[in-house]
């Protein structure tokens, strides 16, 4: 008895404290999510100003870490304080010191799902390196699942970063053997990438874009080529099931795109996770 508890101890430690770490990444990521399709704008906004000839639009430094946080009401500076993840915006009531304002639900969102997703990859993959990668793998999926539902971008800074690291971790067959994991990157971009053709020949539309091709060539990456049939019936579900409810309850047009990353990035999580016993349970049934 006392062996057990000690040995529960010793595995909440580390969840415990990968909770505490994902409340500081979420706010981070809060800060990825606002301005990092802002920075990809800027950077175009520049570009075709550089090459008209004028001047450039934007010369202010505007990155992940400069200018300071501020209330987008009354431009005052968020002080560390303010800064608490989940605390701060619930003793401030979800508004603003200085003006009232009120802040968006979704920042204590974004930090308690990071806490929460953060304490489960480590409970479930442990604190050793696969589980640390998971970590990764969790928070650049989490920063792309926001993004997209703004912005419907995948952007490239972060889907090839998964990519690669997908890719590099299995060097030493983490999750997979290196071969399954770059035989799961071509799969799982072509496969898209051929779905987008087909649709798009017989439409004349673009049924998706291409980060959604190099965030499921990503996935094939980190868990090789045999899970990609799970990854895309469960992205496939989901995203049919969701559409059907926006579009029910007239909260979406039926013209209007639904961003397919997040359906992806939730899929892929779930593959990570209990993606193997699925595929065992199927194939002891299959049996």
């Amino acid at each position: 008895m006392q062996d057990s508890f000690f040995l529960a101890a010793g595995s909440l430690l580390p969840t415990l404290m990968a909770a505490i770490f994902g409340l500081l990444i979420g706010s981070f990521l809060n800060v990825v999510i606002h301005r990092l399709p802002i920075m990809m704008q800027r950077e175009s906004d520049n570009y075709v100003a550089h090459e008209s000839g004028k001047a450039l639009p934007h010369t202010d430094r505007y990155n992940l870490v400069a200018p300071r946080s501020a209330c987008p009401q009354c431009k005052r500076q968020i002080g560390v304080l303010e800064n608490v993840p989940v605390l701060s915006y619930l003793a401030l009531r979800g508004k603003c010191r200085a003006c009232k304002a009120p802040i968006s639900a979704r920042y204590p969102i974004v930090e308690a799902l990071t806490a929460t997703l953060s304490a489960l990859m480590v409970w479930h993959l442990g604190s050793g390196w696969s589980g640390l990668a998971s970590l990764v793998f969790l928070y650049l999926l989490i920063a792309m699942t926001f993004i997209d539902a703004d912005t419907q971008l995948l952007p490239d800074d972060l889907t090839l970063p998964l990519l690669w690291l997908g890719l590099l971790v299995n060097l030493s067959a983490m999750f997979v053997p290196l071969s399954e994991a770059v035989i799961g990157a071509a799969a799982g971009y072509l496969v898209l990438w051929t779905i987008y053709w087909v649709f798009k020949l017989l439409t004349g539309k673009e049924g998706m874009g291409y980060g959604d091709f190099k965030l499921l060539a990503a996935l094939g990456a980190w868990m090789g080529w045999k899970m990609l049939p799970i990854i895309i019936l469960f992205s496939s579900l989901v995203g049919a099931l969701v559409g059907i409810a926006l579009i029910v309850f007239g909260s979406h047009g039926r013209d209007k795109p639904i961003p397919f990353g997040p359906y992806l990035a939730a899929a892929g999580l779930l593959a990570l996770l209990y993606g193997s016993k699925i595929m065992e349970t199927y194939f002891g049934f299959a049996v």
